[in-house]
């Protein structure tokens, strides 16, 4: 009795250590991502959650370190959720808190899943385990980016940017694929330190996306065209207050006039009416210098509103027939739209114009400034497959974004990590043109070419030039990783069932 009590004793304070460095290990690997981009640490972290994986007997203790593990990622990395919530949104402090540590808790679940099937069907072969544990990382990634409309924010891959050497496999295998290589590392790491067959797989991988980076996957096409992308750095707390309307006609009024450009950018929602609201002068004001994309709100004729980005040629002001627009089709739950049966949500906090209607999935490139530019908004440019949609007909990616949402947390630089991997797997400039930050000018290779300082009034005011041709990711989407994720497992799968036959 007394042994068997010690026992427990002993095996309940391994699993707590175990426990705790899972979750110092998850926490510390959001250092790898912006703004300190260690890129090597997130690989070098799963490597010692698969150790402790290997050490741990069973599925569901495998879990509950992944769970842990997911836990100290989560709340260190998207920790700027409570900012959203309770600083911006106004929400009481110790509500915030649970509504960041329950969506944390959901986010933890994938890795929690990847442990259980780990160790559910861990084989004991150096090959089989090392494809499985990569496969099952990145079909869990690419799960979170689709369940519930998705949140693929801070998967691996985004850790990978330059100069990471597999940040080149981004033209092929997109975010995911180059999160499935990362977790092929660390698995080969883990279990392989004193096997050639693991270190030659590394240099090999870290060779090839090396050699790739060095690729020209589309070629320029037309004149360099100069852009002036503003940021207004106007405060939420005043953005929708009706007095403040002013202040925010003047503040990009006078930006676009002092910075003109053959394409002027202002950013999400920049003016806080709808468009048809806007005073015709206002938009001469805007267009006096060349052509204008400027994201505001606009009604449908059926009733109810989008999130828009409205091309306004110069000389060309509506009522205009020649009006082009981009609807936002992937909206955020709770800040765009109420999902079904939480209306009560939004009697807890503040958040204007929460009920967008969703724009079509497929939509015309813009046709302005003698480009065929690809419009995203905000926290669109995370799903690359919705990007891709627009080529290779777009010749330049725009993203509009209103990230005063964050505040000054992680969010900003993550986000503009996120935009440079989305560059690289189709090969053209993003240009960014955001609220209070980051607004930057991306080049194909993922390279920031340019940025304003968060949080400051001004213009970037940058030569854009447009791209032609498909990337293989541009083509082909996720499906060669979902593909190399599949047939990665499969050595293990087949293994664990021949046992079970065998039994």
């Amino acid at each position: 009795m007394g042994l068997g009590a010690a026992s427990a004793r002993g095996a309940v304070s391994k699993h707590s250590r175990f426990g705790f460095l899972a979750f110092f290990l998850g926490s510390i690997s959001v250092a790898g991502f912006a703004p300190l981009e260690l890129f090597p640490l997130p690989i070098l972290a799963l490597a010692g959650v698969l150790g402790l994986w290997q050490a741990e007997p069973t599925p569901r203790g495998a879990a509950l370190l992944g769970f842990s593990w997911g836990l100290g990622f989560f709340l260190t990395g998207v920790s700027w959720v409570y900012v959203s919530l309770h600083d911006v949104g106004g929400m009481a402090a110790p509500l915030a808190v649970i509504a960041t540590v329950l969506f944390c808790c959901w986010l933890a679940l994938f890795p929690a899943l990847v442990g259980y099937c780990y160790r559910r069907f861990i084989t004991g072969v150096f090959w089989h385990d090392t494809l499985l544990f990569a496969g099952l990382w990145m079909l869990a990634e690419w799960l979170r980016g689709v369940l519930l409309t998705g949140f693929p924010w801070l998967a691996l891959g985004y850790s990978q940017t330059p100069p990471s050497p597999l940040a080149g496999f981004a033209p092929v295998l997109g975010s995911y694929g180059i999160g499935f290589l990362a977790a092929l590392i660390a698995a080969a790491l883990a279990f392989g330190l004193r096997r050639r067959g693991a270190w030659l797989l590394i240099l090999a991988l870290f060779g090839s996306g090396a050699l790739l980076r060095g690729m020209d996957w589309t070629q320029p096409v037309g004149a360099p065209l100069s852009v002036s992308l503003l940021q207004g750095n106007i405060p939420q707390s005043l953005k929708w207050v009706p007095e403040r309307l002013p202040l925010s006609i003047e503040t990009y009024t006078r930006l676009a006039r002092e910075n003109p450009a053959a394409l002027t950018v202002l950013p999400e929602t920049a003016l806080p009416l709808f468009f048809h609201e806007a005073p015709r002068e206002v938009l001469q004001a805007l267009t006096q210098h060349g052509d204008v994309l400027v994201g505001m709100a606009v009604r449908h004729r059926e009733g109810g509103y989008v999130n828009g980005a409205i091309a306004i040629q110069k000389d060309a002001v509506p009522p205009a027939p020649t009006l082009q627009s981009y609807a936002k089709q992937h909206l955020v739950p709770f800040g765009e739209y109420v999902p079904l049966g939480f209306a009560w949500f939004f009697g807890l906090v503040n958040i204007p114009m929460s009920d967008f209607s969703a724009g079509p999935p497929r939509q015309a490139p813009l046709a302005i400034a003698g480009q065929q530019i690809a419009a995203n908004i905000c926290y669109e440019d995370l799903f690359g497959e919705e990007i891709i949609r627009a080529l290779p007909a777009a010749t330049l990616l725009i993203n509009l974004s209103n990230t005063a949402w964050f505040g000054d947390s992680l969010a900003q630089p993550q986000h503009l990590q996120i935009a440079r991997l989305r560059a690289l797997e189709t090969g053209r400039m993003m240009l960014r043109a955001t609220n209070t930050g980051i607004t930057a000018a991306i080049a194909p290779d993922g390279r920031v070419i340019k940025a304003l300082p968060p949080f400051t009034a001004g213009a970037l005011r940058v030569d854009a030039q447009g791209f032609t041709g498909l990337t293989p990711y541009a083509r082909w989407g996720n499906a060669l990783a979902l593909l190399l994720a599949m047939s990665a497992c499969l050595p293990a799968l087949i293994q664990a069932l021949r046992r079970r036959r065998s039994q």
